[in-house]
């Protein structure tokens, strides 16, 4: 019986000696602590705090770290630059609110500066859900009224609720700095912090240099990184007497978003989801544009491909450019001519767009002021050297002006921002030097025999403009009468308007090209911005076949259609005028490595119906049954709510009546989104662009050019990859990565098998539209597909072989047109 007892008391013993040694607690009141073993954990269980040892190292640190992420991410470290020795550490909160860390002596290695005034009454210590530990009154959940707060002292991660900037009351500046190593928490010679100069921005330091500037908040994003931030997050500037930070808010606690500078100086972006378990790090270090200045005062960085170059704004010239020749660029550019107060009131402004601005650490700021003011309040100041609106939202507000040099500015191929420089009237005209020696009668004769012949060949200029004039008067005359007998109401541009609009087609405004010519952003004076694709004189095609496609074009509306606004014909000048798409085509995202993490499945399934809209409105509800020919994801719009439009009908057919199906001898299209049929024999109907429409549907799902993918395995490509992976039962597989769990599986595999469908060899066992968007949305069964087109496994580039590359290979459509 005794041996009973001892038996049981044993197991008592070692059952309590376990559950201390594994206590998690919500808090923490004054005597009561923590020791090496146990934890504080969060009222969610989604933070705790304990003691640990990073990587290969002895030491012991109490840190907080996310509860249920593997590997460990450890979000702050109280002890960094005091280790312990052993596993003797304790947390404890005493009696006046200050949480103390204790060593096996009893001696204290770290403790919570509390410079608060606040009356202390019954101090707990809690950890947050937000990964916050704080110290405050018991009864008291008002964050203003924290006794102390880990945020207020960051390590290297910036956390969502985290402020980074100043107190100017207290004089506190909270600093994100990167650990020594990746196995030392200690303070690293990295940092990063936000200048309150000026208008306030967040540098990257190296020491006291800036090695990189993430730049201010223009109300939707940073202006070094210009790609919109998830919409799961608020981001926000606070700027007032008291304080100056920036910080973000979660609106979705099962994704975390962070921002973390390692030990090398390099900032990333975590992202952890709930569903998918695992972390994607994005690099915020991409290139050389990053280096702060890195082409010097007054010039503009820029990236093609891995190559960067240097460009001196309009205006400016090279400072040394024996240098500049030689691609050393850091010395950057000064002006052309010295400015001229007398006459600054003469001098324009040139508009430069997708730009990160400069360093706004000089600057000068208003928040009331529109564009407009802000032109003529730069225009008063000879000093001033270029202007541009403080938030950008809602067409934009308040006014930022510089005046001294313009430092670290670099072009982005999507978002980023306008600015206007200032161009002295006298830069822009050629200098030719005089001679003021041996003026003769003889270069007297010269000079009045080269002024009469200069007036007579202007008078006779002068006569044949006129005689232009009166023609392109009577043709555009005509154009209108076409429309107005076509019931079409569409405005005709003057190329002038169209060519200030767009500064003159200038590089800088440059969207993109395709197989009909470059387009172009452009802006009126209204405010009102559009793209213009301005035709090549190379395409081939004629004034009428132009009248044609403004026709057809102008009579499509639908929600799923870009919009055509009107048109120019002057001279051998023809362009389309259509509504600008703010975020650019569907491939400059679900392609990338860094936008397709913003397209979540839900848009990513939105844009597959909305294109599947789009193309049944062409095939069925249009007045003309209308065939594409040129499906891609390059043609498909994205507008500021990531809504899909379809664009370019430059190969588009009409046909009427009861009519499916043509022919032709001049295949156009692009390669990977073309029918076997009509890559093959030139054989076009509806079911052309269902297969095309098949194709984009599975590079939406995977991520993945159709084009470009190979499966290594079996040599597949993706419609080929996608089949197999079908009759194997492992579709899901095909799924883009960065998605991981965060889609609806049944959701998913209805897409993809729509997608087969719609890619099959033969066109008779395509669906036609109007089943395929009934499909999309609804439950029932869908039939099995069939092999897909170009599928032939071990060489699946046999058929491409066999067309002697009659179609471009590259994205960019043919352009061997026929008269519709």
């Amino acid at each position: 019986m005794a041996d009973n007892f001892r038996m049981l008391f044993i197991w008592l013993f070692l059952l309590l000696s376990y559950l201390r040694n594994s206590t998690s607690l919500d808090s923490l009141l004054p005597g009561q602590s923590i020791r090496d073993g146990e934890t504080l954990v969060s009222e969610e269980e989604t933070f705790e705090v304990g003691f640990f040892s990073p990587g290969t190292s002895t030491g012991r640190y109490l840190g907080i770290w996310y509860r249920n992420v593997s590997p460990l991410i450890v979000v702050w470290v109280a002890n960094r630059e005091t280790p312990l020795q052993n596993k003797s550490g304790v947390l404890k909160l005493d009696e006046r609110g200050v949480l103390v860390i204790l060593n096996g002596t009893n001696s204290t290695i770290w403790w919570s500066y509390n410079t608060s005034s606040k009356v202390i009454k019954n101090p707990i210590a809690q950890l947050l859900d937000s990964g916050n530990i704080v110290v405050r009154n018991e009864h008291d959940i008002n964050e203003d009224n924290f006794l102390w707060q880990s945020f207020d002292y960051p390590c290297d991660k910036l956390l969502p609720g985290m402020k980074i900037g100043w107190n100017l009351v207290t004089g506190l500046d909270r600093t994100i700095s990167s650990w020594k190593k990746e196995d030392d928490p200690a303070k690293g010679e990295y940092s990063l912090k936000l200048d309150p100069k000026g208008f306030p921005q967040l540098f990257g330091y190296k020491g006291n240099a800036i090695r990189f500037r993430v730049g201010s908040w223009n109300g939707q994003a940073l202006v070094g990184y210009p790609i919109r931030p998830l919409t799961e997050y608020v981001h926000e500037l606070v700027f007032n007497e008291k304080e100056v930070y920036y910080e973000y808010k979660t609106l979705d606690r099962s994704i975390f978003f962070i921002v973390t500078l390692n030990s090398s100086g390099i900032g990333n972006v975590l992202l952890w989801t709930n569903q998918t378990r695992g972390i994607q790090v994005f690099s915020l270090w991409s290139d050389l544009c990053e280096n702060y200045a890195m082409c010097g005062a007054n010039s503009i960085c820029s990236m093609d491909g891995n190559s960067q170059t240097c460009d001196c704004i309009k205006g400016y010239v090279p400072k040394f450019p024996e240098q500049w020749n030689v691609s050393k660029w850091y010395n950057g550019c000064v002006p052309r001519t010295t400015p001229d107060c007398r006459n600054s009131n003469t001098d324009g402004f040139l508009r430069y767009t997708d730009l990160k601005l400069p360093d706004t650490s000089s600057s000068w700021f208003n928040t009331t002021i529109n564009l407009e003011e802000c032109k003529k309040y730069c225009l008063k100041n000879c000093s001033c050297k270029a202007y541009a609106n403080l938030d950008i939202r809602n067409g934009g507000s308040g006014c930022l002006l510089w005046f001294d040099d313009l430092i670290d500015m670099r072009k982005f191929s999507i978002g980023g921002q306008d600015i206007y420089f200032r161009i002295q009237a006298s830069s822009v005209l050629d200098h030719v030097p005089v001679n003021g020696h041996g003026k003769n009668k003889r270069m007297i004769g010269i000079t009045v025999g080269a002024n009469i012949l200069g007036l007579t060949a202007c008078v006779c200029i002068i006569m044949i403009l006129k005689k232009l004039g009166v023609a392109r008067i009577i043709y555009r005359n005509h154009f209108k009468r076409k429309l107005r007998k076509e019931g079409i109401d569409l405005s005709t541009f003057d190329f002038p308007i169209i060519a200030r609009a767009t500064e003159n087609f200038a590089t800088s405004n440059k969207l993109g090209e395709g197989g009909f010519g470059p387009v172009y952003k452009g802006r009126l004076k209204d405010g009102q911005e559009f793209a213009v694709k301005r035709l090549s004189k190379k395409s081939g095609q004629g004034l009428e076949e132009f009248e044609n496609e403004v026709v057809l074009i102008a009579k499509l509306q639908h929600r799923n259609l870009v919009k055509l606004i009107g048109c120019c014909i002057e001279g051998n000048e023809r362009m389309l005028i259509y509504e600008y798409m703010p975020n650019k085509s569907l491939d400059c995202f679900i392609f990338d490595e860094t936008r397709r993490h913003l397209v979540d499945w839900h848009i990513r399934f939105n844009i597959i119906c909305g294109i599947a809209r789009g193309v049944l409105y062409l095939h069925q509800d249009s007045r003309l049954r209308i065939i594409h020919r040129d499906l891609k994801t390059s043609n498909i719009l994205l507008d500021a709510n990531m809504d899909p439009k379809i664009s370019d009908f430059g190969l588009a057919r009409t046909f009427c009546g009861d009519q499916v199906g043509a022919n032709t001898n001049k295949v156009a299209g692009t390669y990977g989104y073309m029918p076997p049929e009509y890559a093959t024999r030139g054989h076009f109907s509806m079911k052309s662009d269902v297969f095309s429409y098949g194709v984009i549907v599975l590079e939406i799902v995977s991520g993945k050019r159709n084009r470009e993918f190979s499966d290594p395995t079996h040599s597949l490509n993706l419609l080929g990859h996608a089949w197999r992976l079908w009759t194997e039962e492992r579709a899901l597989e095909l799924l883009d990565g960065v998605l991981r769990e965060r889609f609806i599986a049944s959701e998913v595999i209805r897409c993809i098998q729509v997608g087969l469908l719609c890619v099959q060899q033969t066109p008779e066992d395509r669906p036609d539209m109007s089943p395929v968007v009934l499909m999309l949305n609804g439950e029932k069964l869908l039939p099995n597909p069939k092999v897909p087109g170009f599928y032939t496994e071990g060489d699946v580039h046999l058929n491409q072989s066999k067309l002697k590359n009659p179609f471009s290979s590259n994205q960019i459509s043919i352009t061997m047109l026929e008269a519709r």
